[in-house]
Formats: C-alpha cells, structure tokens, sequence
C-alpha cells in the first residue's frame, strides 16, 4: 500500500530492509550505494533518484565501503522508522572514518521535517534533500565537493518528476511500480504527509500510460499505481479543457494491454467512488483488490483523527464494494490507542474488523509525530502497555479472520502471475492473484518468470495459499 500513516507501510516483504541497486558492467569515476526504508513512494522516489544520478555518470554499488555517496530515503511516519535511520547514518559515518572523502545524504521525510538539525545539530550527513528536491542533486553534491554543506528542503506545488524515467531498482523484471500523484491534501491530525510531502498534485495521464506502455513492452506485467491518495488524482489541461479523474486514468492504463495487471495504493475511504468500482469491475486486468484504511472503528476517534467520515459512512462504502465488486479484497489500516481512546471505543475497532473481514491488515499503536495537529493539540494519554494489549487483540483477531479468508479459498483456481522463485524454495514458484493473495506452487511444466497460470489452493494460512499448477481450467491457455 502507498497510504501512510503512523505505520509501515504497503510493502511486507521489503518494509524495512535496504534496497540496493544492480552493479552495473560499465566503469563509472564515481559510484553511489542507497538504501530505502518506509512506503511505497519512498521505493518510486529511489528510482527516481537513481535516474538522476545515472545522468550524471555516477554508476550504482551494493559494496557500501566502495561507494562515493551513500544515501538512505528516509521514512518518518512513527518514531521507531527515524531511530531506524539514526542507527544507520551512525553506521556509515564510521566508514566514513575510514574512507573521509565519502559523501552521507539523507532524502526524503524525513530530511524534509528535521532539515538543518541532522547538518548541524547531529552533523550526521553532509546532504538532506526533501522529496520535492531529488532534481537539485547533482548541485548539492558540487556543494559539498567544494567542502560546504547541502541542503535543499523545499516544497513545491509543481514538482512530479513526470519527465524522468525511474530506474528499476531490484526489479525482477515484472512488477514495478508508477507514481501518480505526489503530496497530500488530507489532513490526518496523527499524520505528517502533508508537511513533509506537500500539497497535492497529478501527474499527466499521457506520461503515466507511456510509462506503462514501456514497461509493458520491456516484460513487466503487474504494476501499481501509487498516490498517497489515489483516488483524488485529477487533472486538467486549460488549454482544450480536458479533465481526467482517477477511474479515468485507471481505464486508460487498463487499456494498455490485457495482460497487464493493475493494481492501485492508496485509497482514501472519502474519495473512492462507484466510478472507480464500476471501472474495476469493467476490465479483467484491474486487480480485485482495495486497501482501504479505517484507523478506528469508532465516530469520536476517527473525529479526533479528522478522517472526515464515520463508522456508519465507512460500513456504506464497504457495502458498495461488495454490491459492485462482491469477489474483491479489501485490507486496511488500524491505529490503536489514540488519544483519549477507551476500552469501548477500542472494542468498537475489534466490532468493525469482524464486520469487515479484511483480507489482511497494517496494525500499529499510536506514534505521536512532532508537528502533526494531533501532536499540538491533543494529548497522547493512553499508557504505551494500554496501546500494546490493545495492539495484540488486534493483531490476533486479524490473524484469525485473515486464516478464515484464505480456507475459504482452498480448492478454489486463481489465475497467477509468476513473479520469482519462492523465498523459502528454489523448487517453488510465487505469484498473486487478483485479490494480492500470494500463491506458492511447485514449479512444473515450462512456464517461466512473468507468465500467467492457474494455480488450484489446496493449502492455507494466515499470510498465503500454497497450490498447484492445474492445465485442465477452461482458461489455462493463456
């Protein structure tokens, strides 16, 4: 999921582990290493940031003690994610006592909210670049070359790097990921998006269905359109008064190619509408599956939360995905222990997860963020072993309904994408399906990385189905 709130985010199998680039053959003067923690977003801004380097001439390292510049894209949804990267700029700068020419940069959130003190105060790094500055780079780098320090934090209403062919980081070649949108216009009292990304701003359709088109033709076949909000994009063109929403765009990237999948993060419960239903449920290809974050199950704290709808209006819309979508997954987010949260009001969120019966779900305790509305004038009053029992009921209720989802779905056949060789066996491939359930299943025929299958369920957990490949299904020729 690209939705951030005081959490992880929608990523599980990368969330908090570095990301590196592939070394490249060719022989560069200047090599750079980078890392990325947090969202979805964070990931799409490192691509980004590599393409800007690679424009440069500077050639990408995952031996970190060989790189000129070393970079870590910065996450500061909760606390713990900013004591992440804390620990490793301390890392880096003992490398750098060994080798005092090598350059630290911090990009991202949260270079954009703690700005000149990890310059001067920490004087962790010699460059913080916020998310709407990655093209002022290569000046910052001059900078500090010339023994001053760089920094370029500013906001911009403009900016969406949509001239800027990402570089695919760590890709395997099938899934990638197209940003949207930039920026936020939801103010969540508990969230820092607005501060550290900007007001909200779209992309141009036509370049984001190019950019899907080249992917399409280079092999990819599943890719995710990324928006802190998705579902507010908009965009107009004064000149012909041309007007494109989201159930728009995503028509026009569905229309790309039918065995292009397309996936979407993230949405907000306010702006998701039956356009977009009714566009899903129009074209194959459009992934059955909405992560569609709640936070709390009650009218009072979601009120506190300024998530500007209720309990009552959040169940309505969860009835009109079922009516118009009955086979889709939905997951969500939970917050638990926000300010002045009761035990009654606690239960309400535990009532309205098993209403839901979300297919899978981000769950965290409250994380006061300095800045936020929630943090100046509310107070974070419930005790931290409050927050945690309340957090382990949720996360053990959702474990039991995320369980039941996936039974329902034995010996049930679900067409798969083959994204790689499974984590735990080179004998067994892994792929989603529709509803973003991974599948394992034994490798067996000829079929390959970045081809569709039908896989029969014949096993369940709580995090995945396990199956086999089936030839007999009236679609497996694909």
């Amino acid at each position: 999921m690209i939705y951030e709130s005081p959490h992880k985010t929608i990523i599980e199998d990368r969330q908090g582990e570095p990301l590196h680039l592939d070394d490249k053959n060719a022989q560069f003067s200047r090599y750079f290493y980078i890392e990325s923690y947090g969202c979805a977003m964070n990931f799409s801004d490192s691509e980004i940031v590599a393409s800007i380097l690679a424009g440069e001439g500077f050639g990408s390292t995952r031996d970190i003690e060989s790189a000129d510049l070393i970079l870590i894209n910065t996450c500061s949804i909760r606390e713990k994610a900013e004591e992440t990267v804390r620990n490793r700029l301390k890392i880096f700068n003992a490398l750098k006592i060994k080798k005092p020419d090598v350059l630290i940069g911090v990009l991202g959130c949260m270079a954009e909210r703690l700005k000149a003190n990890l310059l001067e105060q920490e004087k962790l790094v010699d460059i913080v670049v916020g998310p709407d500055a990655y093209r002022d780079l290569p000046n910052l780098i001059a900078k500090t070359d010339d023994g001053e320090k760089g920094i370029n934090v500013l906001l911009s209403r403009e900016e969406t790097y949509a001239d800027i062919s990402p570089l695919r980081l760590e890709s395997n070649g099938v899934v990638a990921f197209i940003s949207i949108m930039r920026g936020c216009d939801n103010m969540c009292s508990f969230c820092v998006v607005p501060f550290t990304r900007g007001r909200e701003r779209s992309r141009d359709p036509y370049s984001i269905v190019a950019e899907a088109k080249d992917l399409f033709d280079r092999g990819f076949r599943d890719i995710t359109l990324l928006g802190q909000n998705v579902d507010s994009y908009h965009w107009s063109n004064p000149e012909n008064e041309e007007n494109v929403n989201f159930a728009m765009l995503l028509e026009r990237v569905a229309k790309v190619h039918p065995d292009l999948r397309v996936r979407f993060s993230t949405s907000h419960p306010k702006d998701i509408t039956d356009d977009v239903l009714l566009t899903m449920k129009a074209h194959e290809n459009i992934c059955k599956y909405i992560h569609l974050p709640v936070q709390s199950g009650n009218s009072r704290i979601l009120a506190l939360m300024n998530r500007t709808y209720d309990r009552e209006w959040y169940i309505q819309k969860m009835e009109s995905i079922r009516r118009i979508l009955p086979e889709c997954a939905v997951s969500s987010d939970m917050i638990a222990g926000f300010c002045s949260e009761t035990e009654e009001e606690h239960q309400d969120t535990l009532s309205l997860m098993s209403w839901a019966r979300y297919s899978m779900a981000y769950m965290f305790f409250y994380s006061e963020r300095p800045g936020t509305p929630a943090a100046k004038k509310l107070e974070d009053d419930v005790p931290d072993e409050v927050k945690k029992r309340r957090l382990a009921e949720i996360v053990e209720l959702q474990r039991n309904i995320s369980l039941e989802h996936n039974q329902k779905d034995v010996g049930k056949v679900f067409k798969v994408l083959i994204e790689g060789d499974s984590k735990r066996s080179q004998d067994d491939f892994k792929g989603r399906n529709s509803q973003n359930k991974m599948l394992v299943f034994p490798k067996t025929g000829d079929y390959t990385k970045g081809q569709y299958v039908h896989v029969k369920v014949t096993k369940a957990t709580a995090a995945s189905l396990r199956g086999h490949i089936v030839t007999d299904h009236p679609n497996s020729k694909l």
